[in-house]
């Protein structure tokens, strides 16, 4: 495809991912001049039943969306080692070619500091949030019940389709959780439980992650192409080099290399970062000049810093009945009942006896999760045994069908050293320093993922689980990848990167929409709420257009 730069354009766009594809999308569809400049390269929707077929064999499925190697290197110096490659792509698309699909509303208490902890206020609240969910929602294709009493308020009393019916091992669950008074309840989802905008609905492969071979989960594609049918120019394998500004506090250019090598400078009026919370920063560093020693939109000294995520906890083994695992690629039943008061007691219904929190600390968020993909699926059995016929028949049965298991996600505070910096001792295919992640937990993530496990040994006892492996502090929890925080959002220029209105306090025509401006982690699935801010962003550049 042709990679020069367009002679005249109102918006760049760097990166096309969830966020970029939806800022680009509706920029165009106002009359916008839009460029998107993409690093990956365009994966065909033709090779998807090939990347299904790669996935589900044994070997390494992180090669599905062609992630490592010089262009993707990084580095750990932090306390706790960060797999950042685990769970990344550069490709048009993004995160959502391959994520689980999951979108939740984040709870007002996460803007409004109104957990029992020391987390900050954001800027805006639910409210000012809470059409651009709605937005968001109609735009990716969300199913999903209002069966929720502890989800957020809503002004469109449903989703834009039916929710997915709760898996057999649901119903498990659900008998359980009675039993203890824990409430379950459904998973809104961005996949299609029917037709809609043009794509079918879900016809359970189950291979969601990394790979949707049917397009009945939503990806930024989809925007993609709106955007495109917009008139908007997208490019695609020019991972961009640094950010050129000029003498009056405003970005000139995007300097970007083609495969060949050739670098090319994209002119625009705004500009709109939404690559993601590693490489977000990563550029705004690597673009630091005389007028800007640290870095681009950085007199605060925050960008990078306060980088978060989601930490898992989960628990599992087996029951004496078949549990229908890796009959559902995705959730359908989750809790919310320990999110806003994670403290709370969990009582038997019949005996009485209740589980108390451990500690009178502060706790982050809980959310819990009833897994639909516990233990290997036959697939697996079958390419992994070395037998055949009615051996691996027999094999399959023994093996498959009666493991069960739950999770859960607990944010992280947004600590000051847990940050993203360059590493110069080391650098990409483009001869940049990699990105170098210096990560750490904290007591608090530590009390909540224990708190979480505690919450999951009462269900899964309830249920007469053999419990045999628990992700928790000591082995097995880890990173949900889910990158905030490194050019967080506020009013005050000396303490954050951007304002309410995602533009950089330092740079009046950068604007930056991405879970990189997250004050707080929350413990939600972000990509509804990304989605959200790229909307309001959107419409924020709009108006200064």
């Amino acid at each position: 495809m042709q990679r020069e730069p367009r002679s005249r354009a109102d918006v760049c766009v760097v990166g096309a991912g969830p966020a970029g594809a939806l800022v680009a999308s509706r920029l165009a569809s106002d009359g916008n001049d839009v460029v998107v400049l993409e690093a990956g390269r365009r994966f065909a929707f033709e090779e998807r039943q090939g990347q299904m077929e790669q996935a589900i064999r044994p070997g390494d499925r992180g090669s599905v969306w062609e992630m490592g190697g010089e262009r993707d290197a990084y580095s750990n110096t932090g306390e706790r080692t960060y797999p950042l490659n685990v769970s990344r792509v550069k490709g048009v698309g993004g995160s959502t070619l391959h994520w689980q699909g999951m979108v939740m509303r984040l709870h007002p208490a996460d803007f409004d500091a109104g957990h029992d902890n020391a987390d900050p206020a954001w800027p805006i609240s639910y409210d000012d949030l809470r059409p651009y969910y709605a937005d968001a929602e109609a735009a990716l294709g969300v199913a999903g019940d209002s069966d929720n009493p502890f989800a957020p308020p809503r002004d469109e009393p449903t989703y834009p389709m039916p929710g997915f019916k709760p898996s057999y091992s649901d119903s498990l669950f659900a008998e359980a959780c009675e039993s203890l008074g824990i409430t379950t309840h459904s998973v809104p989802n961005a996949r299609n439980s029917e037709s809609y905008d043009g794509r079918g609905q879900c016809v359970g492969y189950g291979t969601c992650q990394p790979v949707c071979p049917s397009g009945a989960k939503y990806d930024a594609g989809v925007h993609v192409e709106d955007a495109e049918e917009a008139g908007a120019t997208v490019i695609d394998r020019v991972p961009v080099q640094r950010l050129e500004t000029d003498g009056d506090g405003r970005i000139s250019a995007a300097v970007y290399a083609t495969p060949d090598g050739t670098e090319h400078r994209q002119e625009a009026r705004e500009f709109v970062l939404a690559a993601g919370g590693v490489e977000i920063p990563r550029l705004l560093l690597l673009s630091a000049n005389d007028d800007h020693p640290d870095g681009l939109a950085n007199s605060s000294g925050a960008v990078g810093r306060y980088f978060m995520d989601h930490l898992f906890a989960g628990s599992g083994g087996t029951l004496d009945e078949r549990t229908r695992q890796n009959h559902v690629g995705f959730i359908t039943s989750e809790c919310h009942q320990f999110y806003d008061d994670p403290g709370s007691g969990v009582q038997h219904v019949d005996t009485g006896e209740t589980l108390v929190a451990e500690s009178d600390a502060p706790y982050s968020p809980i959310k819990l999760e009833f897994l639909n993909y516990a233990g290997p699926s036959p697939v697996e059995i079958a390419l992994n045994g070395e037998d055949w016929g009615d051996s691996m028949l027999s094999h399959i049965r023994d093996a498959y069908g009666n493991n069960i298991a739950m999770g859960g996600l607990v944010g992280q505070p947004p600590r000051r050293e847990n940050r993203v910096t360059l590493n110069t001792s080391r650098t990409d295919d483009h001869g940049n320093p990699v990105p170098d992640i210096q990560w750490s937990w904290g007591d608090r993530v530590r009390r909540s993922v224990s708190r979480a496990n505690a919450i999951q040994h009462a269900v899964l006892s309830e249920l007469g689980v053999d419990i045999g492996w628990t992700a928790n502090v000591d082995g097995g929890s880890g990173p949900a990848y889910h990158h905030m925080g490194t050019t967080r959002m506020g009013t005050d220029p000396e303490e954050s990167v951007v304002n309410p209105q995602l533009q950089s306090h330092d740079l009046s025509n950068l604007s930056i929409a991405s879970s990189s401006v997250f004050v707080t982690a929350g413990s939600m699935n972000p990509t509804l709420t990304i989605a959200a801010l790229a909307l309001k962003c959107a419409d924020h550049v709009g108006e200064r257009l």
